[in-house]
């Protein structure tokens, strides 16, 4: 129970099983991580069209798909932004400034301006994502992103909060053997098994097929966990639907099912039925002589003519069929997928005319309010990521800082015009100018530079001469208003004269 075996087996089975659909007594099925990345991608399983041969009509079928998911998970990623990071003061009397900046550079040697979105995005698409945090050979730490394709972690009994253990599961394409990484809070084992596909029971301890990953340094793949604590920082999302996670488009597949099943008939009904298809009646169809089948006397073609020599011949056609119920039908699901997702219709329709700002905002409020969970959620995260990454440098005052707040960038859309108005209003109010200059959209490092460059401006602004005292100033003013002549005019004398 619990050892390293125990551990690879429970892990490793409960990573491979969320890759499938699962269903439960009532027939509800769960989508699993690959059907979850396939609606993402915008490769859906094609409906079936009663009438319609699919191996016959493949590849206009599948022309007939349209991603709409990718707008729901994409809606929200595009506005989740990470700016940086504020710490209160430490204990030792560090400022948040020396923490911003600390905690800037970590995240600038990571490449997580870029990285952080590939983590948010996999767990709005895939329920949850990973952050592994190592140290690196240079003693800084090492932040990457993981996938739960690749990773499985347990919870402490009765602690959501607190890793019990934590394991990562891929493939080597240099030595094409399957590797394995487990993690437990006091140490670090490394797996290896020549197999392509392994299984896992789930509850034998005994490793079949498994060896030690031998390394120059560490030869029996053992070796102690420095940090204490499992390095893996989860990133669940929606997890007040599911513990362990609800994708952002996993409450709109069967709306994408409907959407694409409404296409498929729209095309089908302009392939087969928006073409208007003729009749001849009156007329004598020959037969071939050898099988006695009937010959088609003309063929259906909108570049061709229909005639006869037999004037008792009449031609005519059907109507074409109406396509307006089905391009509403269409319509209709995408508003519905609009509405639960909370994704502006604008988005998904591309109808914008004569709409005004206001009525703009006010269409983008949920997605807005969407983000700020999301963020709120997240948020917890990254802080959890930058403690430990200051438990790499040793700084245990910033590794238990639970004060850290991650700052986030602005998701709503403003002008510039109205962020610098709000800025002059929050000044007259006595808001500090540092935190207006977060509020109109500047990063931390910004900041910073424009500190030193209102420091520069300020001393370039001083006169060259030291200014009169107060006191002096105010006599002399009062001198020259004495000396001034009456500027109002006098009866029998011109104004301003002596």
């Amino acid at each position: 129970m619990e050892s390293p075996g125990w551990w690879l087996q429970r892990l490793g089975k409960q990573l491979l099983d969320e890759r499938e659909d699962s269903s439960d007594t009532k027939g509800e099925v769960t989508p699993g991580l690959d059907t979850l990345r396939d609606y993402a991608e915008g490769k859906p399983p094609l409906p079936h069209v009663p009438g319609v041969d699919p191996r016959e009509v493949a590849a206009w079928m599948r022309d007939a798909r349209t991603n709409w998911t990718s707008l729901v998970i994409d809606s929200p990623t595009e506005r989740m932004g990470v700016d940086g990071f504020r710490f209160g003061k430490a204990k030792g009397g560090k400022s948040a400034k020396t923490a911003d900046e600390d905690a800037n550079r970590i995240w600038q040697e990571n490449s997580m301006d870029a990285d952080s979105d590939l983590v948010h995005y996999g767990a709005l698409s895939q329920r949850r994502a990973f952050v592994l945090v190592e140290k690196g050979d240079d003693g800084r730490p090492v932040l990457t992103h993981e996938t739960p394709r690749q990773v499985a972690v347990e919870h402490a009994q009765g602690n959501r909060r607190k890793l019990a253990a934590g394991l990562k599961l891929w493939r080597d394409d240099w030595t094409g053997q399957t590797r394995a990484t487990l993690w437990t809070p006091a140490q670090i084992f490394e797996f290896t098994t020549k197999t392509d596909a392994p299984a896992f029971g789930g509850r034998a301890a005994v490793l079949r097929g498994w060896d030690a990953f031998g390394t120059p340094d560490v030869s029996d793949g053992v070796r102690l966990n420095e940090l204490g604590v499992v390095p893996m920082v989860p990133f669940i999302n929606r997890r007040n639907r599911r513990p362990e996670g609800f994708a952002e488009h996993e409450d709109v597949i069967t709306i994408q099912n409907r959407i694409n099943l409404s296409l498929i008939n729209l095309i089908a009904a302009m392939k087969y039925g928006a073409f208007r298809q003729r009749y001849a009646a009156g007329l004598e169809v020959d037969e071939d002589p050898i099988t006695g089948a009937k010959i088609q006397p003309f063929q259906l073609d909108i570049r061709k003519l229909w005639t006869t020599d037999n004037h008792e011949v009449k031609f005519g056609e059907f109507d074409a069929t109406d396509l307006r119920p089905y391009i509403a039908a269409v319509e209709s699901a995408v508003q519905d997928l609009a509405a639960i997702s909370r994704t502006p219709p604008h988005y998904l329709l591309g109808q914008v005319v004569n709409v005004s700002g206001d009525a703009l905002k006010a269409a983008e409020t949920g997605l807005v309010s969407k983000v700020r969970d999301r963020q709120r959620n997240f948020g917890e995260s990254w802080e959890s990521v930058m403690r430990l990454a200051f438990r790499v440098l040793g700084d245990e005052q910033r590794a238990t800082a639970y004060d850290a707040e991650t700052v986030w960038r602005d998701p709503e859309s403003r002008s510039i015009s109205e962020l610098a108005d709000a800025a002059v209003k929050k000044a007259s109010a006595g808001v500090p100018w540092r935190q207006r200059m977060e509020d109109m959209g500047y990063t931390p490092a910004e900041i910073a530079r424009m500190e030193i460059d209102r420091a520069a401006d300020a001393l370039n602004a001083t006169p060259a001469q030291d200014p009169q005292p107060a006191s002096l100033q105010a006599a002399r003013d009062a001198k020259q208003q004495q000396n001034q002549p009456d500027p109002r005019t006098v009866i029998g004398r011109e104004p301003n004269a002596a």
